[in-house]
């Protein structure tokens, strides 16, 4: 069974291809980034936020793909919130190279 983080990057990471155009998306993603790394406690001075912790990271996408299956949540064509929070997921684990091996 895939990592959940190499399962959203697969599903997600092919939308940061629309920040080039949809600037309100990449800000919304941008915003939602910064929510993830303050609930995980990822924040460290300077000017580059800490990597979140993978195994909280791993935790997080768990629980919040789970609620998404137990709501019957389908990706919509446009952007909803789910849609940005699993985008800025795929981007955390893109930026700090997280992606683990299958099972992990």
């Amino acid at each position: 069974m895939p990592c959940v983080l190499t399962q959203v990057c697969s599903g997600f990471e092919q939308r940061f291809a629309e920040f080039a155009f949809e600037p309100g998306f990449a800000a919304a993603v941008d915003q939602h980034v910064a929510e993830i790394r303050e609930r995980l406690g990822a924040t460290a001075p300077g000017l580059e936020p800490a990597a979140p912790d993978r195994g909280a990271l791993v935790d997080y996408a768990l629980g919040f793909t789970d609620a998404l299956a137990e709501t019957g949540w389908r990706e919509p064509v446009g952007h909803d919130y789910a849609v940005c929070r699993l985008t800025a997921l795929s981007w955390l684990v893109r930026r700090h190279s997280m992606a683990g091996p299958r099972g992990a």
